[in-house]
């Protein structure tokens, strides 16, 4: 019997150490990295993975390559990475309003932000901007609701499509301030702002970089900021909060996650290089310029903060019975 417990606990010490050689051995990375954007090229999701590609190529020693999969709302890319070998060699450079906005508009979007995905790090925050047509009675978002409450239905706001974050946005504020203002969606935000300015439309949520030129000239009236402060960029536009408007929460948000099951040191690799490269001075000014704030933290963090993003968002959603199916 003591025999026998001996070759059993030598072998359970030559398995430990001969995972712990192979892992030595495998020197991750060891090969080119992926990073899946379920986008076209040229947004904001696209530009935050090429933000960190090339400084992490260089942390790691590896190519970064960039593998643009569009299509389905984002399921595609989402669908991908969520299937692909969970070795750190395949990331998601995830949107907010596909991450935790699809599972809710989408019956069967093919994949699950929680069991399919490990967190690995955030990247960066876009705030909200609410604009309105410059002839709008208002100049405050408190003259806006009281105007919104006294003239129920009159008021319509624009959004970039069925689903869209400028959609959520706009029923989320309905609910919080109990206005009646109809939704006129459009496809994309370029129109939507076009017909704003030409007075079709009265108000768009929308992010800052796409209207700060027309705030400025006064051709759009610029009311709250959905950020935590003011935006440098529009120092004049106060926050939500600023205005009374409390638990008006809905940045769109970038990150990075992995397959489910890839290897904890892997993962805690990864996240200590991004933040150690979301914290360049550089980096942080391209991200100010775009009209991102670059946020860092821990993948524990980044998994708390998707679960309580994922309920958030679907209170919203369900409530105004918003689907994409």
């Amino acid at each position: 019997m003591k025999r026998r417990y001996l070759v059993a606990a030598t072998t359970v010490a030559i398995a430990c150490f001969s995972s712990a050689s192979l892992w030595a051995q495998a020197k991750f990375p060891d090969r080119p990295i992926t990073i899946v954007v379920p986008s076209a090229p040229g947004g904001t999701t696209d530009f935050s993975a090429r933000l960190i590609a090339e400084p992490l190529s260089r942390a790691l020693g590896q190519p970064v390559v960039i593998d643009n999969k569009a299509g389905a709302s984002g399921n595609i890319g989402n669908q991908f990475v969520a299937r692909a070998k969970p070795d750190g060699y395949t990331l998601l450079l995830a949107y907010s309003g596909y991450q935790v906005g699809n599972p809710h508009l989408f019956k069967k979007a093919g994949w699950d932000p929680i069991k399919d995905f490990v967190s690995v790090a955030m990247l960066a925050k876009a705030p909200q901007v609410l604009v309105a047509k410059a002839s709008i009675p208002a100049n405050t978002l408190g003259e806006l609701i009281a105007y919104a409450k006294a003239n129920p239905g009159k008021l319509n706001y624009a959004s970039s499509g069925n689903g869209s974050i400028q959609h959520i946005a706009g029923e989320l504020f309905k609910q919080l301030t109990g206005t009646q203002i109809t939704h006129v969606p459009y496809k994309g935000a370029s129109p939507a702002v076009q017909d704003l300015l030409g007075g079709q439309v009265d108000l768009f949520f929308t992010t800052p970089a796409s209207v700060v030129s027309q705030i400025k000239a006064d051709k759009l009236k610029g009311l709250a900021v959905t950020s935590q402060s003011r935006l440098s960029s529009l120092p004049q536009v106060p926050t939500t909060l600023e205005s009374d408007l409390k638990n008006f929460n809905l940045d769109s948000w970038f990150a990075v996650y992995a397959p489910a099951g890839t290897p904890s040191e892997v993962v805690q690799l990864l996240n200590r290089e991004i933040n150690k490269i979301l914290a360049m001075p550089e980096i942080r000014k391209k991200a100010e310029d775009s009209g991102t704030a670059v946020e860092t933290m821990t993948p524990a963090q980044l998994a708390d903060f998707t679960k309580k993003e994922l309920d958030s968002w679907g209170k919203v959603i369900h409530a105004a019975n918003i689907t994409a199916d």
